[in-house]
């Protein structure tokens, strides 16, 4: 067989995005809190930007589009020779980088003294809030010696984000700083100093440990909540209380105050510690009641208005530099696919919205139980638009309403037909569900059966495993589990 090398023509065709429209699409997506540091990092680094308050001078469309003018005045040319330097600046700044980088790289290769600055910036710690360090910075406050130092370092930092060991401590003695230095009964002894750490229950190895080791220790009823945590915790979870009674020799009222009080330990000790774990929500669309009709508003009253500056308009056409003019028109070019993407934007959102609202006008009124079944395409054939575009312009966002602040996505669900051929959300037939359990007799709670017979009842025809679907995704425990004990 001969090898040979040989050139071929083929032809293709590929789908490639402008970057405009990359752009479009990425800001499509974010939420209003997003596009907010999203405008101000824009502001600071294109000065062809500008913010738009209430002493701007306005702009009219005719004058957004017409060429600048020719003629050029002294501020101007200031402007336009004030960019010139600039460059020549940014030019010496990237040759001196570009040499710097490079006596750096020789000195390294050559195995010479090591760049001080480089190796303090290697060695600083990044600025930090996590569980393990809150907890280590406790630890070292005990002032404990080199050796409890080392083993309690490996404990710690062997916490998951929950509070709780996430490896044996057989398997931590095995690390290469602690193997062949400790024992078993050295980490043991270190772990319960770990224990005695705030918040209460972190270092525990299981959900037991962690509800024993938040127990009060001057608690009159301590002991009897540790023989439930020990002994009865799969018994509490399905609700046998008399059985727990009568193990305990106490009565069932005594056991349901217990059970109560150990419910309010923290099941995640270490959840609430570290990071940054508050989530802000900022509505980027509220609909209100006014005049008699529904309003739709969008939020964009926090973030900075922007156009395109005009005076830049002007430099680009008074500069003979060609330089200045390539720097200034893609300075140009890039704050006016932000303005017109973000126009875009919410131009889309809004008329989503509105279309939403149109179909969901009995949620507004009545509350979740009027919820109707809706999907994207729909949105998309009312709108005009493609069904991957109404995805993008619900993803992430939020709609105050007067039922509450809700994802914008909540409203897009399927559906369960009724008996006169209706169709309703499911949503909404598991706002009943909840509605009809929350009705029931504690003492005789109703079955998964009986919740469907009622529905039932209630002109909506659905089975009973469909129902115990809907429990569950709703977290109501089963009839036993509920069943309230004398």
């Amino acid at each position: 067989m001969r090898l040979e090398v040989s050139l071929a023509q083929k032809l293709s065709l590929q789908l490639k995005l402008a970057p405009q429209i990359i752009q479009s699409i990425e800001i499509l997506q974010l939420p209003a809190l997003s596009l907010q540091e999203l405008v101000e990092t824009a502001l600071s680094e294109n000065e062809a930007l500008e913010r738009v308050d209430d002493a701007t001078p306005e702009v009219s469309a005719e004058e957004e589009a017409a060429p600048a003018p020719s003629e050029n005045n002294g501020r101007d040319g200031e402007e336009v020779e004030a960019i010139a330097d600039t460059l020549d600046r940014l030019e010496r700044l990237e040759a001196a980088a570009d040499r710097d980088w490079q006596d750096f790289g020789r000195r390294r290769a050559a195995g010479g003294g090591e760049d001080p600055k480089f190796e303090a910036m290697n060695n600083t710690a990044a600025a930090t809030t996590s569980l393990q360090d809150t907890i280590y910075e406790q630890f070292i406050l005990l002032d404990p010696d080199e050796d409890d130092r080392a083993i309690g370092r490996q404990i710690i930092f062997s916490l998951d984000e929950n509070g709780f060991l996430a490896y044996p401590l057989e398997e931590i003695l095995e690390t290469p700083e602690l193997r062949s230095r400790f024992t078993l009964q050295d980490l043991e002894r270190v772990l319960a100093m770990v224990q005695r750490l705030e918040p209460k229950g972190v270092g525990a190895r299981n959900l037991q440990e962690a509800l024993l080791l938040q127990l009060d220790r001057g608690d009159p009823d301590r002991e009897l909540k540790e023989r439930i945590i020990r002994d009865h915790l799969l018994d509490v979870n399905k609700n046998k209380l008399p059985k727990v009674a009568r193990d305990l020799n106490i009565p069932v009222p005594k056991v349901r105050d217990l059970v109560g009080e150990i419910a309010a330990l923290d099941p995640r000790p270490g959840s609430k510690v570290g990071g940054d774990r508050n989530a802000y929500i900022h509505p980027d669309v509220v609909v209100e009641w006014r005049d008699g009709r529904y309003e739709i508003l969008l939020e964009d009253s926090f973030f900075p208005r922007i156009r395109v500056s005009p005076q830049y308009k002007e430099i680009l056409s008074n500069s003979d530099d060609p330089r200045v003019k390539d720097y200034v028109r893609k300075k140009l070019e890039s704050a006016k696919w932000l303005v017109d993407a973000i126009q875009q934007r919410q131009n889309t959102l809004y008329r989503v919205c509105e279309e939403v609202f149109r179909v969901q006008r009995d949620y507004l009124d009545y509350g979740e139980s009027h919820l109707r079944p809706l999907k994207m395409q729909e949105i998309a054939d009312r709108v005009g638009i493609h069904v991957s575009t109404v995805s993008r312009a619900i993803a992430d966002k939020w709609v105050q309403t007067p039922r509450g602040i809700v994802p914008l996505k909540y409203f897009f669900t399927g559906g369960a037909e009724t008996n006169d051929g209706e169709t309703m959300s499911r949503l909404s037939v598991k706002q009943r569900v909840k509605d009809i359990i929350q009705g029931e007799d504690p003492k005789n709670p109703l079955s998964d059966e009986q919740v469907a017979d009622m529905l039932k009842q209630q002109g909506l025809d659905i089975a009973r495993r469909t129902v115990t679907k809907y429990r569950k995704a709703l977290k109501i425990p089963s009839s036993r589990q509920r069943r309230e004990w004398d």
